[in-house]
């Protein structure tokens, strides 16, 4: 049995838990919990399974990482909560609602995928995805620190209108996470593939993307709104892949509109 993640929680009300990205931590939420607990509802981020002081799992997969999201939800003594996932919280998220769809009522995916690595070029995927945990390792193997990984990859992430004070607490969130941590999440990573349980995701389901995310591309998030029954899609101009540190205000409006709007009814999802 797995030690439970730890996290930070403010405010009472609906239960919204937010999963932060490979680079983050739960301050990477700072502003959401911020303004949804300051619009009523109990705001939660946690730290994924070796982030901040969350023990790390063994084996490090995303069936153990939705299965610890489900023991916190448990543990939260909520029955359902809205799950929030940035990039591989994102995909986290997605395991949880395709193995337990039954602890969500609600979904926001943001600047994420379906599936990591999958080519249509015709190239090796399993190359690919080699190289790319080879590219994102090599400054690490060439002895630099994580606060120096973050210093050069997060102004790449961001788009021109980002809010300067919101990259510093990226990079203040990457600078902190643990190499062997980030090592282990690059390799877990590249396995996920949810893209045949799109279709199954029942609940109403939110996908913000931004214009300027190289990582998540704007086409890749509208074609998993299309393939989501009842989803949508909303982009944030001139914002790249760390969209709710970039533009909170902008991320926290349409959270909250999305939240406020009423649940359909039960009713509506019978075939």
């Amino acid at each position: 049995m797995n030690a439970l993640p730890t996290f930070t929680a403010l405010g009472s009300g609906a239960t919204v838990l937010m999963l932060h990205g490979i680079g983050g931590g739960h301050l990477a939420f700072a502003p959401q919990v911020e303004s949804l607990a300051g619009a009523g509802y109990r705001a939660i981020a946690w730290d994924m399974p070796g982030y901040g002081h969350s023990a790390p799992i063994e084996p490090y997969t995303f069936k153990g990482l939705a299965q610890s999201c489900v023991d916190l939800i448990d543990a939260l003594q909520c029955d359902c909560v809205t799950l929030v996932g940035h990039s591989m919280g994102g995909m986290v998220a997605q395991e949880v609602i395709a193995r337990r769809p039954d602890k969500v009522s609600r979904l926001v995916l943001a600047g994420t995928s379906a599936a990591f690595g999958k080519r249509t070029d015709g190239r090796d995927a399993d190359a690919w995805a080699r190289q790319f945990v080879a590219q994102r390792t090599a400054p690490l193997d060439a002895g630099k620190s994580m606060a120096e990984v973050a210093q050069v990859l997060v102004p790449q992430m961001a788009g021109p209108g980002a809010l300067p004070e919101g990259l510093r607490l990226a990079e203040h969130c990457m600078g902190g996470v643990p190499a062997a941590t980030y090592r282990r999440a690059l390799d877990c990573l590249v396995t996920f593939d949810r893209q045949a349980a799109l279709r199954d995701i029942r609940v109403p389901t939110l996908l913000i993307g931004g214009e300027f995310d190289r990582v998540a591309a704007p086409s890749v998030m509208k074609q998993m709104a299309e393939a989501i029954p009842n989803a949508r899609y909303a982009e944030l101009k001139g914002i790249g892949h760390l969209m709710n540190l970039e533009a909170p205000e902008d991320f926290d409006g349409l959270l909250l509109d999305f939240l406020a709007e009423p649940a359909p009814s039960p009713a509506s999802d019978l075939h």
